[in-house]
């Protein structure tokens, strides 16, 4: 049983976008619920090794910006480790193609299999100098900016993380650059590119980016990550006398695909003083134990909107009735871990029915868990979402490792504990 309210950990995604839109702004920038995550913190080292003064004070974070190009190598060969943060390495290419040095990107084995060629090869249209392993697929990739062009780029994937990548280059591009994505993704570098100044238009799939001199300086508060409260909504809804209020969390039109999911499933869901800030929706969400969920389809229109939260939705199937079909979300092989195939073994061993596809997977409903040891993959939300059986396993389900969930909810068992009492 999890009963309680609490206020969020700042979303990850927009932590990243603040750290770096601060960094290549001119001023003092402050930044209001940082997430202290792993991955986070790897973009904060990133940008220090190019000369950028950020002080963190708690959950505060205070950023001297160096302007669009005033960042520097303060290292003959300038080696940037981004960790296991895709975030960081794919936006961070985008930036470091417009600038007058040559830098060396590279991080962990799990970083080492994703690939990169969707970022490396339109940043190399636009004039940027990219070597690396498989013809700059893998880490380690050596980035030699300078002088850009603009782009008319139609993306062939839908990743707000090239989407970003892309228009954080535009910024430094001759001319104006037009970009289309083939599916709506999350919209938090657009939203916090206006209000930094960026001269930069969207009208439904089609981003228009004009290159500009300066960004200004501003203020940021980070509201609650959803995609972190994606795991305690999901505990309320499947622990008998459960109720949970998480507060200030981020409801970005592009990231609620959770929300939807749980209504379709007939789960009890509630949006409580929805407000603006910094031009993020935000509010407060109410989550009480539903015993009588449904099974659902989720497919292309929805995965781009919960694409993190595919495992604990994986979970939340197998307590509801029917079958729960999830498709179109090849995108999920290339996460931290092949999280189809993490996930689909994974339910299989504690006890649920669940079927691999080529492009996700089937979990059939209701089946009781009877627990068991599964294996992260070092990911992070194959760890927490398999901690979440444990409300409703008859045995125990062990993690064979939860160091990984620092990378995005430091504090993650704590606060489960606190709503356990």
């Amino acid at each position: 049983m999890l009963k309680g309210s609490f206020e969020l950990i700042g979303d990850k995604s927009i932590s990243h976008r603040a750290i770096m839109l601060s960094s290549i702004s001119k001023g003092k920038n402050k930044i209001s619920n940082f997430l202290m995550g792993e991955d986070c913190l790897s973009t904060v080292n990133c940008f220090r090794k190019m000369g950028v003064n950020i002080e963190i004070n708690n959950k505060e974070v205070y950023v001297s910006g160096k302007g669009l190009r005033g960042l520097k190598s303060l290292e003959d060969n300038l080696l940037l480790d981004v960790g296991n943060s895709g975030t960081t390495i794919r936006l961070i290419m985008g930036i470091l193609a417009g600038q007058n040095f040559k830098s060396t990107i590279v991080g962990d084995e799990s970083i080492g299999k994703r690939p990169m060629k969707r970022v490396t090869d339109p940043l190399r249209e636009m004039g940027a100098i990219i070597s690396g392993k498989d013809d700059a697929n893998l880490t380690p990739i050596t980035i030699e900016g300078g002088n850009l062009t603009n782009i008319n780029y139609h993306m062939p994937v839908s990743s707000a993380q090239v989407k970003s990548s892309l228009i954080l280059a535009s910024l430094y591009g001759n001319n104006t650059s037009f970009i289309r994505e083939k599916v709506r993704s999350r919209n938090h570098t657009e939203i916090m590119l206006k209000s930094f100044g960026a001269d930069i238009e969207v009208n439904d799939l089609d981003i228009k980016v004009n290159p500009v001199d300066e960004l200004f300086n501003k203020d940021i508060y980070v509201p609650g990550d959803i995609s972190s409260a994606a795991f305690i909504m999901v505990g309320a809804l499947i622990s008998e006398n459960s109720e949970v209020l998480i507060k200030n969390v981020g409801l970005n039109h592009t990231r609620v695909g959770i929300i939807e999911v749980i209504k379709k499933m007939n789960g009890s869901i509630e949006i409580i003083d929805e407000k603006e800030i910094c031009g993020e929706k935000v509010g407060n969400i109410l989550v009480k134990y539903s015993p009588n969920l449904i099974g659902t389809t989720i497919d292309k229109d929805l995965i781009p909107k919960l694409i993190d939260e595919i495992p604990i939705i994986a979970l939340l199937a197998t307590r509801a009735e029917g079958d729960t079909i999830i498709k179109d979300a090849s995108e999920l092989k290339v996460k931290e871990s092949n999280r189809i195939k993490s996930v689909v073994n994974n339910l299989n061993l504690i006890g649920a029915k669940a079927i691999e596809l080529e492009d996700g997977m089937i979990i059939k409903g209701k089946t009781p868990l009877h627990g068991g040891k599964i294996q992260t993959f070092n990911d992070h939300r194959i760890a927490m979402s398999f901690s979440i059986a444990n409300l409703i396993s008859n045995n125990e389900v062990i993690l064979d490792s939860d160091k990984c969930i620092d990378i995005s909810f430091p504090g993650y068992f704590n606060l489960l504990k606190k709503l356990s009492k």
